[in-house]
């Protein structure tokens, strides 16, 4: 009885030390409101994103446009709301995508061994050697600019921390008890790593995914400024930021808006991914 609560009293434990840190509290609060707001955004702000009112172009924030309006007479706010959606799901997808590549990569590399492995750190070495966006860019580039496009390029770019996150505990794993008593048993090695490896490796993955999501939204914001995002007339951060910039002087609210919902979104995730880690981290727990 003992050993079948211990786990339930670490994971209590972890997440009274995750709610007593303020910044995890704080961030944690940003994104839950980040998430409902692009998931009711278009309840909490009814009007359409992509509807163009030439006369009132450029118009500042008021009651009727809260955060004004852009070049094209569109509202901003509604605009930077649906904007959330596109930015969000880009970058939870392109992170799933990565998680799940990246730590079914490095498992194989660390259980396995020997050449194969040596050949997965060469590779990832390359991946890591290119900066993030330069990689992206290039992928982006070669593929051509959509959503389905953009989440390829930016798994690729965030598949090498989470190879590198999840090898070095398989090899580690792969010489414990519990895992020669499986291949004892006659285990395969596929039931041996899903069942085994992989469940004690997960809290790491998952600390990982958290922070490399707003690494995620910040390079699909990049992208879209730089042309190689969604395809206007479809709301993006980046793509707002962009249209904004010309108008900088006189129109900040068009490029402050989304950069403010960037800087707010990354933040809060940054905030939350270091909550996690300290909560999840196995010698904070032991103490």
């Amino acid at each position: 009885m003992t050993s079948a609560a211990a786990p339930t009293l670490n994971r209590s434990s972890g997440s009274k030390r995750f709610l007593s840190q303020p910044g995890s509290k704080f961030g944690l609060g940003v994104v839950i409101l980040v998430v409902l707001a692009a998931i009711f955004a278009p309840w909490i702000w009814p009007i359409d994103p992509l509807e163009q009112d030439v006369l009132g172009k450029l118009a500042p924030p008021s009651l009727e446009h809260p955060l004004g309006t852009d070049s094209f007479g569109r509202d901003v706010l509604s605009r930077l709301l649906h904007a959330a959606r596109i930015s969000l799901f880009i970058g939870v997808m392109a992170i799933a995508l990565a998680l799940v590549l990246g730590t079914a990569i490095g498992v194989a590399a660390g259980y396995i061994g020997g050449w194969f492995d040596s050949m997965v750190c060469a590779l990832l070495d390359v991946l890591l050697s290119f900066p993030t966006l330069l990689l992206g860019l290039m992928v982006v580039a070669m593929l051509g600019p959509s959503v389905e496009n953009l989440i390829i390029a930016i798994a690729i770019t965030e598949l090498a921390p989470f190879a590198r996150v999840a090898r070095a505990p398989a090899i580690a794993l792969r010489g414990r008890e519990f895992v020669e008593a499986g291949r004892a048993l006659g285990f395969s090695d596929m039931r041996i790593v899903v069942v085994h490896v992989v469940p004690n490796l997960l809290s790491e993955v998952v600390v990982v995914a958290s922070l490399w999501l707003a690494a995620a939204i910040r390079t699909e914001a990049s992208l879209s400024f730089i042309g190689l995002g969604v395809k206007p007339p479809t709301p993006t951060w980046g793509g707002m930021i962009r249209e904004g910039f010309e108008h900088i002087l006189d129109a900040p609210w068009l490029a402050l808006a989304p950069g403010f919902a960037i800087l707010i979104t990354v933040l809060g995730l940054n905030l939350l991914g270091d909550g996690l880690r300290d909560a999840l981290d196995p010698k904070a727990q032991r103490e």
